[in-house]
């Protein structure tokens, strides 16, 4: 769908471009060839990180490609249901992207990812609407989108851009996926979208990608500084995050949890901060709520469906096991 050029009032406060798929995941546990039963939705950072941001308040719009099939309006449907603007681009051509999860133990799963030359690989500079972009207070894009394909990266490049030229705040998760490149030029690539944006959030191992190994992660988000963003937050698992904000470094713990699934997890942690970052909150509370709604989506089964809305954030703190 698209929006008109002009005479609107109701843009999104956040936009985000990128890759989305079907997913498949099984529910039983064991190798896949002797799974019977299996559920089916949608995964991708970029609509985590939308999902977790809707459901803590901020209107956000999630641009990508997706194929003219049964796959794509599965996702669409999803996007709709929790809230978000889709700005999809349909291909006629190529069909939707498809990942599947396999349980191979109680604590280890194995993600299949069925992406070449789908549709998502294949998004491009036309399929980002520039008065989106120019219209949000924050652009959020992925490292996923850099290393997918020439046309992606070019589009997020792009839309980078008109967010540069237009004011609009820069995201950027470096999230690296080996199967998309190797962590030399993912590095290098990193490096340059890291100075053109606001804030940037990436693992240690990410992180030391961009700027280099170091014993501790605090020098990991200084480094990241030094290409300018104001802020640098380095995710750490259980471990919580270290960031440096405006000069200043910053130590936040995990909320303690027993995890059935840690993939979106960062996906959860970036949405946080970033939610409370437009709501103006002070530091301590942007990592507060980043550690809790990551707490939050490795608790269920799926990439986002576990996401808290603002009104549960206490939950995990609370004494009683029953909310009446």
């Amino acid at each position: 769908m698209t929006a008109a050029a002009s005479g609107r009032s109701d843009w999104p406060e956040v936009v985000t471009v990128g890759e989305t798929m079907a997913l498949i995941r099984a529910d039983e546990v064991g190798p896949l060839a002797q799974v019977s039963a299996a559920r089916f939705g949608m995964g991708g950072a970029e609509s985590n990180f939308a999902v977790a941001l809707r459901r803590l308040g901020v209107s956000v719009a999630w641009v990508g490609r997706l194929g003219a099939d049964s796959l794509g309006d599965k996702i669409l449907r999803e996007l709709a249901a929790e809230g978000i603007e889709a700005v999809a681009t349909r291909d006629p051509v190529k069909p939707t992207g498809l990942m599947i999860k396999e349980r191979r133990t109680a604590h280890n799963q194995r993600i299949w990812y069925y992406r070449d030359g789908n549709a998502g690989s294949r998004l491009e500079r036309a399929d980002v609407p520039e008065q989106h972009v120019a219209h949000a207070r924050l652009l959020h894009v992925t490292g996923i989108s850099l290393g997918l394909s020439d046309s992606a990266s070019a589009a997020a490049q792009h839309a980078v851009d008109i967010a540069r030229d237009n004011g609009t705040q820069v995201s950027f998760d470096l999230n690296y996926r080996s199967a998309l490149w190797s962590p030399d030029v993912a590095g290098e690539a990193f490096r340059e979208l890291v100075r053109r944006a606001d804030l940037v959030f990436a693992g240690d191992e990410e992180a030391a990608m961009a700027v280099g190994p170091a014993d501790d992660p605090v020098d990991l988000a200084v480094r990241l500084c030094e290409f300018g963003p104001s802020a640098a937050i380095v995710k750490l698992g259980a471990e919580g995050c270290v960031a440096r904000i405006d000069g200043r470094t910053y130590r936040r713990r995990a909320v303690p949890v027993q995890p059935v699934d840690t993939v979106g997890a960062g996906d959860g942690f970036v949405a946080g901060y970033v939610a409370e970052h437009l709501a103006g909150a002070d530091v301590e509370s942007r990592l507060q709520t980043a550690v809790t709604v990551g707490a939050f989506a490795c608790l269920v089964p799926g990439d986002w469906e576990g996401m808290p809305r603002r009104n549960e954030l206490g939950l995990l703190a609370a004494a009683e096991p029953v909310s009446r």
